[in-house]
């Protein structure tokens, strides 16, 4: 799957929440100063060169959707953090997380539970 740079990991972000939508849908959802419609519309289409989304279209106007699901984006880019930033070790992930976030107990345990829960689906 090929990496996202910023502007089209938001953009992106915004079709997923939207799942259907047309270019000024994503506009109307970004932030003050909003881009010229040319310049998200650019980016759709980049989206949709890397096959994040897919289009529909209705006359001249196009109804863009994701091809790739927010989780399995989520879950490729989380296991490329762990391999190029943490040496592939989760564990690492985790004792920073837990160094830099000051998860307290709760939390911790509630962590631990969720990787337990994937360990057991993954066997």
């Amino acid at each position: 799957m090929k990496k996202l740079t910023k502007v089209e990991e938001q953009i992106m972000q915004i079709i997923w929440d939207l799942d259907r939508c047309l270019v000024r849908d994503v506009i109307d959802k970004l932030e003050e100063p909003k881009p010229p419609h040319s310049t998200v519309s650019s980016v759709v289409r980049i989206l949709e060169k890397k096959g994040f989304v897919g289009h529909k279209a209705y006359g001249r106007t196009y109804e863009y959707f994701p091809l790739i699901s927010k989780e399995d984006y989520s879950s490729t880019t989380i296991k490329d953090l762990v391999k190029d930033y943490f040496g592939g070790s989760v564990n690492k992930l985790v004792s920073f997380l837990v160094k830099d976030n000051n998860l307290n107990t709760k939390e911790i345990t509630d962590l631990l539970d969720k990787l337990d829960k994937t360990e057991e689906e993954n066997h």
